[in-house]
């Protein structure tokens, strides 16, 4: 304990600042993120075929590619295609990428549990089909995942660790644990401190989650 006071009183400020860091990549990649993965969930469910093998493709390839390959992809392979991104918007866009895919699945699995009739009947009183996706089916959907969603953003917030591995403008979480090892042999508190401050961010989010669903699932 006592290596761990010193630490803290050596770098308790770098400590903050790389919280903040992780709080703030995970909210700049988890926003966008979502979003997309709703309108590409929205957009799967038009009857236009090539577009929704298209998005299949989409979602298939970056719900399954390793998360630190396509950062890789983007910081060292884009350059040859000059596209070239600074560092922190190749780790938000890596991390935003992701979760789209995985959100637009999680989307899919709750449209499907919404009962055919209500659409069915909302199609026969003349609502529009994009009109019927939006109003009863996707509000239906987002109740249902949002277990799956936090859990998503959980996995986020742990992969903006990412941004250790390029020459990231700041130090995350793990940069700083990295930099505390080379710096002294506080390395194995360092971890501690780091690791118990990713699990008491994903304890409050999964709490939040929680309290959200029993909110929704009230409102049905």
């Amino acid at each position: 304990m006592g290596e761990v006071h010193k630490l803290l009183a050596d770098y308790g400020p770098a400590f903050g600042q790389a919280l903040l860091l992780t709080w703030k990549l995970t909210a700049l990649s988890f926003v966008p993120g979502f979003a997309l993965g709703v309108v590409v969930a929205v957009l799967r469910l038009l009857p236009l075929p090539p577009l929704r093998g298209a998005l299949t493709a989409y979602v298939e390839v970056f719900r399954n590619i390793p998360t630190v390959g396509l950062l890789i992809f983007i910081v060292f392979a884009l350059p040859d295609l000059n596209v070239v991104l600074d560092y922190d918007t190749a780790v938000v866009l890596t991390l935003a990428l992701v979760c789209s895919a995985f959100t637009a699945d999680y989307l899919r699995s709750g449209i499907n549990t919404v009962d055919s009739g209500q659409i069915e009947a909302a199609l026969s009183l003349g609502m529009r089909p994009i009109t019927v996706i939006t109003a009863i089916v996707l509000p239906q959907a987002l109740r249902t995942v949002v277990q799956p969603v936090t859990s998503l953003l959980i996995a986020l917030m742990l992969s903006t660790s990412l941004a250790s591995q390029v020459p990231f403008p700041g130090r995350e979480l793990t940069a700083l644990v990295s930099k505390i090892a080379n710096e002294s042999a506080a390395g194995i508190a360092a971890f501690a401190v780091a690791a118990a401050l990713y699990v008491t961010t994903g304890l409050v989010i999964g709490w939040l989650g929680g309290l959200l669903e029993r909110r929704l699932r009230i409102l049905r």
